[in-house]
């Protein structure tokens, strides 16, 4: 199982609203996942949460991290 730390999206119509996520590489988008790892708001352009611990021992088990989480990790610092 490869597993992926990306983007989710769980806002309504023309409100995005996104949650970072651990999942498997072969679900959807917006399916089931492993771990909810953080949350961010494009609207106001801020990272509600993120838990770095989390994304850190995923990370050392071999997920990858999408590009759009590496930029919210890059910002959140």
């Amino acid at each position: 199982m490869s597993v992926k730390i990306r983007l989710s999206r769980i806002g309504q119509t023309n409100r995005p609203y996104w949650r970072v996520v651990a999942v498997d590489s072969r679900k959807r988008r917006d399916g089931d996942f492993l771990d909810n790892l953080g949350t961010y708001d494009p609207i106001r352009h801020e990272v509600v949460q993120l838990h770095k611990n989390r994304i850190n021992d995923w990370v050392l088990k071999g997920a990858i991290c999408s590009p759009a989480v590496k930029k919210l990790i890059k910002i959140s610092k």
